[in-house]
């Protein structure tokens, strides 16, 4: 339990209150476990794995279900006011967000079925280089966001926010090399738009990371930060 779900005066809220916690840090875990799924399809050259990924996103939506059942339940049961009605909300925009990722993670396995499945010939390795740097630099701010959500701590999360204008330079960088790498050799020409979804699926992951990152320090501030520059919210988290 952490200090946003304790020290009502009905027990059970609290116990509710847990329960939605855990079940967004269970989701998070399952979103994590698919964008790695996901990456090790394309690396392992292997549709049938990416198969078994796309499967398993009905997994992310069953909980993400579940989770509007229970949010929609608890505010009709305990008509929460102020911040248990503001953490019920941010919540339910987590979990929204962690269910986007499933999806960006399941448009990955699907490009491993498109560049493997088929009679044309497999993409250089180089062409798909940037594609593992950026997974490792999504996935480590989507761990971090859901540390700093568990743990409910504005510092870590505000590190997630910061990293996002390096994933937006990291994702220009990548497509200027990969046109490079184009001109070149003329034969990446076929997957580059592959490769180009691929990377714009990560870094939109990297988008919904900073989200939940923001709703963290929306929940122990109660100010809206999503337009807000880093200096601005540093000074609040102060």
């Amino acid at each position: 339990m952490n200090k946003m779900t304790e020290g009502h005066t009905v027990k059970r809220f609290d116990d509710e209150m847990v329960f939605l916690h855990r079940l967004v840090l269970e989701i998070g875990s399952l979103a994590q476990n698919q964008l790695k799924r996901a990456v090790q399809t394309l690396n392992d050259k292997d549709p049938s794995a990416a198969r078994d990924v796309i499967s398993r996103d009905q997994e992310l939506n069953d909980l993400d279900v579940q989770a509007d059942e229970e949010f929609i339940n608890l505010i009709v049961k305990r008509q929460p006011m102020a911040k248990d009605l503001r953490e019920i909300i941010t919540i339910s925009k987590a979990v929204s967000d962690l269910e986007r990722v499933g999806d960006e993670a399941r448009k990955i396995a699907q490009l491993t079925i498109h560049i493997y499945d088929t009679d044309s010939s497999p993409p250089n390795k180089q062409v798909l280089r940037d594609i593992n740097t950026m997974a490792a630099f999504v996935g480590d701010m989507l761990k971090s966001s859901l540390i700093a959500f568990d743990e409910l701590d504005a510092p870590k999360a505000l590190d997630v926010i910061r990293l996002d204008s390096e994933l937006e330079e990291e994702y220009k960088s990548a497509l200027r090399r990969l046109t490079t790498f184009v001109m070149e050799d003329s034969r990446a020409i076929g997957h580059m738009v592959d490769v180009v979804l691929g990377l714009r699926a990560l870094e939109r992951i990297g988008g919904h990371a900073k989200n939940i990152a923001g709703y963290v320090i929306f929940l122990i501030t109660g100010s809206d930060v999503r337009h807000e520059s880093v200096e601005c919210i540093e000074k609040q988290i102060i």
